[in-house]
C-alpha cells in the first residue's frame, strides 16, 4: 500500500513500507549511480558525474528525459544522514527527500518527498501538471521497490 500524505502546501509526498532492511534501502538511493533502477516516472537515465556515494555539498550530474526531451541535472546533496535521510536540491530549488524508519530488521517504512516550496514556479508547476506527475512517479517508484523486495525468498535484487 502507498500512503498519501501530502500534508504541506507546495509539497507531494508518499510513504510505504518496503520488505528490506534500513540500510540496504538507504545504500541504494544514497548511490545516484542507482536512482535508474527504482525511477518510475521514466525520467532519470544515468549519472554522468559524481560520486557514487552522496555527500552533502558535493554535487552529481544526472541525464534526464522528460516531455520527448533529454536534459542534465545538477543536484546538490542537502542533508545525508545514515539510514535516515538522503535529500538533494535540484537546480532550481527543487528538493527531493526519502525518509526511512527501521521496523525491525527487515523491514523499512519509507517516504519519498518532492518539495517545491521555496520554488516561485510553484504555481507554474501546479497548471501543467507537474505536481501529478510527480505523484505518480513517486508511487511508481515505492511500488516498484515493494515489489522488488516482496518476498524474502526473492535473490534477484538491484545491483544483484
Amino acid at each position: 500500500m502507498i500512503e498519501q500524505i501530502d500534508a504541506v502546501e507546495n509539497q507531494v509526498s508518499r510513504r510505504a513500507v518496503i520488505q528490506a532492511p534500513v540500510e540496504e534501502l538507504f545504500d541504494l538511493v544514497a548511490n545516484p549511480y542507482r536512482h535508474s533502477e527504482m525511477d518510475g516516472s521514466g525520467s532519470v537515465g544515468n549519472v554522468v558525474s559524481g560520486s557514487e556515494r552522496m555527500v552533502e555539498g558535493e554535487p552529481f550530474q544526472m541525464a534526464m528525459r522528460m516531455f520527448g526531451m533529454n536534459y542534465r541535472t545538477t543536484s546538490t546533496p542537502t542533508a545525508v544522514r545514515e539510514n535516515e535521510i538522503v535529500e538533494w536540491q535540484v537546480a532550481g530549488r527543487q528538493k527531493w527527500r526519502w525518509e526511512f524508519k527501521s521496523l525491525g530488521r527487515t523491514s523499512t517504512e519509507v517516504t519519498e518527498t518532492w518539495d517545491v516550496r521555496d520554488l516561485w514556479l510553484a504555481p507554474v508547476f501546479k497548471i501543467t501538471g507537474m505536481f501529478g506527475r510527480n505523484a505518480k512517479g513517486i508511487e511508481e517508484t515505492l511500488r516498484r521497490l515493494q515489489d522488488r523486495y516482496a518476498s524474502a525468498h526473492n535473490t534477484s535484487r538491484f545491483g544483484d
